[in-house]
């Protein structure tokens, strides 16, 4: 969701009564219950007629929803249990209709980064590692961020080579998070982890830490760390995009990050960024940055992973295609 979109959607929530609000958010995954807070908590100075327009916005969009899907629960708990039984079923029920349980691991993706770094520090580095693949990828190396570098790089180099959880390791996570995930002893091997899981981590992290941990894996495993740059997609990878995914981007990006990233980027990737823009943007841009005086390379990285966010979101919802990096060509 862009910056607009939160805005409208933090101006609704707060026309609500407190009980309706509480409602909604309860539908919200964590880290968008944080970006709405945030937002909700800098709103000022909001014009009667601002709202009008947003609820108005609204009401003309829910118009257009059909009833399918509403009253599913029954639908979905009759159809699990009939193919799956009563018992098999009965979790899986609670997890989808519920939200699951909030302790464990759905507790730790409600905390901030420094609260869950402390939390989890001391644990064994192959604990650490099997509780962050279950985490949101910026998430995760938030707390990496959080550790020191030889805990940050163990922890990275079995993320790598992590690629399932067996029975015993997943009733040692519940011992240390109440129960993150229940099992017996016949349960099947959970596929998690693994060189794309580190590669997605590592695109998050700065580039000092980028670099301890690769060379650190570099001595474990030459081949190994070698998979996990090929897996990373980078600022300058955005000219493997299309145009039209170029265009979709800029649509999402602040004309003044933008001009940071730029400073930092290849001049092949400028040219495609300015065909992509309306010839009168595009000499904007080329003055803007012509005049831009010197910017710190922390500056200029911090704006290139928060643009490389924008990127994944893209990529995620189907919109953009990454190519080049993974076995079908979508990360």
């Amino acid at each position: 969701m862009d910056d607009e979109g939160l805005k409208k959607s933090a101006i609704l929530l707060m026309t609500l009564g407190e009980q309706e609000a509480a409602s909604v958010i309860k539908l919200l995954a964590p880290k968008e219950v944080q970006k709405l807070g945030e937002t909700m908590s800098t709103l000022q100075n909001i014009t009667r007629s601002e709202i009008e327009n947003i609820v108005s916005e609204f009401c003309d969009e829910a118009e257009g929803k059909t009833t399918l899907g509403q009253n599913s629960s029954d639908y979905i708990r009759k159809v699990l249990t009939s193919a799956l039984g009563d018992e098999k079923a009965a979790s899986l029920i609670d997890r989808i209709l519920q939200g699951g349980d909030t302790s464990g691991i759905e507790g730790l993706k409600w905390m901030d980064a420094v609260s869950a770094a402390e939390l989890i520090k001391n644990e064994h580095p192959q604990i650490i590692a099997t509780i962050l693949v279950h985490l949101e990828r910026d998430q995760a190396c938030e707390i990496l961020g959080l550790f020191t570098e030889r805990l940050r790089n163990d922890t990275l180099l079995r993320i790598a080579t992590l690629d399932s959880i067996q029975p015993d390791a997943l009733r040692e996570l519940n011992d240390v998070l109440t129960k993150l995930l229940s099992g017996s002893a016949n349960i099947r091997k959970a596929a998690m982890g693994g060189v794309r899981t580190a590669a997605e981590i590592l695109n998050f992290a700065p580039s000092a830490h980028e670099a301890s941990v690769i060379e650190n894996i570099k001595q474990y495993d030459e081949e190994l760390a070698q998979k996990i740059m090929d897996e990373m997609f980078v600022f300058d990878n955005l000219i493997d995009i299309d145009d039209h995914g170029i265009q979709l981007l800029l649509r999402e990006v602040q004309s003044e990050s933008l001009i940071i990233a730029l400073k930092g980027a290849q001049e092949e990737l400028r040219k495609k960024i300015f065909k992509n823009m309306s010839q009168r943007a595009a000499e904007a841009l080329r003055e803007d940055l012509e005049s831009k005086g010197p910017v710190r390379i922390s500056e200029v990285e911090a704006e290139q992973k928060e643009i490389l966010k924008v990127v994944r979101q893209l990529a995620d919802d189907g919109q953009i295609v990454l190519g080049g990096k993974g076995d079908d060509g979508f990360i």
